[in-house]
């Protein structure tokens, strides 16, 4: 941790998938490229397999509630409770220190 680390917010999306999820790889690498371009993003991680498990990171609560305003961001959000997923849960935390190991 540097010395003039500054607080940020991530959003985890926790989530199952239903069995059919046609076009889904195709809409969440456009929605990561979409995300990239908002003001206040700072990254993400994501990992899938039983479980899926998405974590952004953004430099506000605006940033954050901006971002679940967008409006292709919403029409993805429709398609997912609709076709993709059969359950999911959205975490917001604010990050108030972090550290790392790198070998």
């Amino acid at each position: 941790m540097t010395k003039d680390f500054k607080p940020y917010y991530a959003v985890i999306f926790t989530s199952t998938q239903n069995k059919s999820i046609e076009c889904y790889s195709e809409m969440a690498t456009k929605m990561e490229d979409l995300a990239k371009k908002q003001n206040g993003y700072l990254g993400m991680d994501s990992a899938r397999n039983e479980v899926g498990i998405t974590v952004s990171y953004w430099e506000s609560l605006e940033a954050i509630k901006n971002w679940k305003q967008q409006t292709e961001h919403l029409e993805a959000q429709q398609k997912g409770r609709q076709d993709w997923y059969s359950w999911y849960n959205v975490r917001i935390c604010k990050v108030e220190r972090e550290y790392e190991f790198n070998k």
